[in-house]
C-alpha cells in the first residue's frame, strides 16, 4: 500500500470518545478528560444551554 489515498482509510480505526460514566452517552474524551455532553470531568453542573430546546408556540419546551 503506497501513501495515497488507500492509505488514508486505514487512519480511523481508533476512538476519540467512549461512554460517559455519568450521562451515558458515547461522548467522553479520555485524552481531554471531560464529556462533551454533559461537561462531566470539566464542570460539576450539567452542561445544558437554550438553544438546546425547541420552542414550541414562542414558549421553550424541554
Amino acid at each position: 500500500m503506497g501513501k495515497g489515498t488507500p492509505s488514508f482509510g486505514r487512519m480511523n480505526k481508533g476512538w476519540t470518545h467512549i461512554r460517559c460514566p455519568r450521562c451515558g452517552r458515547h461522548a467522553y474524551n479520555p485524552v481531554k478528560g471531560y464529556c462533551a455532553a454533559c461537561g462531566w470531568g470539566r464542570s460539576k453542573k450539567i452542561r445544558r444551554y437554550a438553544w438546546q430546546n425547541k420552542k414550541v408556540n414562542k414558549v421553550r419546551v424541554r
